[in-house]
């Protein structure tokens, strides 16, 4: 299927691996050009370098900002311009007890998971309205809706994403601009791959058992009965990226294989 996406421009925040990286590698598939970001030059600069190897004649470059380091965003904001597609991908997760959390470890989710994609939209969406066509894409999480009791921190950040999203939709109106949310499930991301692998060394076992043994005691309903792959969540966002999505505006699309049950 044509996607309808050649010559459209999209930047993806958080895209060096994982699922952004995923789907930066769909939009390109698709012909559409690409800016990745991250946190760190080198490493924004080799995943360019990746998609560069795998896509020839794609046009993708890099634009390295730290969304925990406001001036790095403010300088960002600066050079951003001419943006059909915004992904809002960069986040940060992790499993704490909800009493020992501190106050800096709020800020820091607030700001890099809420307060990322508050300001790269509002940079980027009068622009869309005046040009009537543009696409902001969050990808959020199931937990935003059913937060874990061992991340609540993050799975509240996720929620405020949510209310972003479904708010900035209302700003659409008549317009060819379309504001959704996918809520990703369980996904096997490199930080998970990390975990997985740590674990595996420690019991000297192989890392494919503990995956399984880990989705399954966390989630022993999910429908797929693994990990869902980050390209299962670009698919997605690239359909939602597209002209041909135009349709569906102010919505939370579920990626989550069933994990979620209300």
């Amino acid at each position: 299927m044509d996607l309808q996406l050649k010559g459209k421009r999209a930047f993806i925040s958080g895209s060096t691996q994982g699922i952004g990286f995923a789907i930066a590698q769909q939009l390109l598939q698709e012909g559409a050009e690409v800016i990745i970001n991250g946190r760190n030059e080198n490493k924004t600069r080799l995943a360019c370098e990746r998609l560069r190897e795998q896509f020839p004649d794609a046009v993708v470059f890099p634009c390295p900002a730290d969304f925990s380091n406001r001036s790095e965003v403010m300088q960002l904001l600066d050079e951003l311009n001419n943006i059909d597609i915004l992904i809002n991908n960069v986040g940060i997760f992790g499993v704490e007890n909800f009493y020992e959390i501190s106050d800096e470890t709020w800020y820091d989710y607030l700001e890099i998971n809420l307060m990322s994609s508050m300001r790269l939209s509002r940079k980027l969406l009068p622009a869309m309205i005046r040009n009537n066509w543009g696409r902001i894409i969050f990808i959020s999480s199931e937990s935003g809706v059913n937060v874990p009791e061992n991340m609540i921190h993050y799975g509240t950040t996720k929620a405020a994403m949510n209310a972003l999203s479904n708010g900035l939709s209302k700003l659409t109106k008549g317009a060819g601009v379309t504001v959704n949310t996918i809520l990703g499930g369980p996904t096997y991301s490199d930080g998970v791959a990390a975990v997985v692998e740590q674990i595996a060394d420690a019991q000297q076992i192989d890392a494919e058992s503990v995956k399984q043994a880990i989705i399954l005691q966390s989630n022993p309903h999910i429908l797929l009965q693994r990990f869902l792959d980050p390209a299962e969540i670009a698919s997605l966002a690239v359909y939602l990226a597209s002209p041909l999505s135009v349709a569906t505006n102010g919505a939370a699309l579920r990626a989550d294989s069933g994990v979620l049950k209300v």
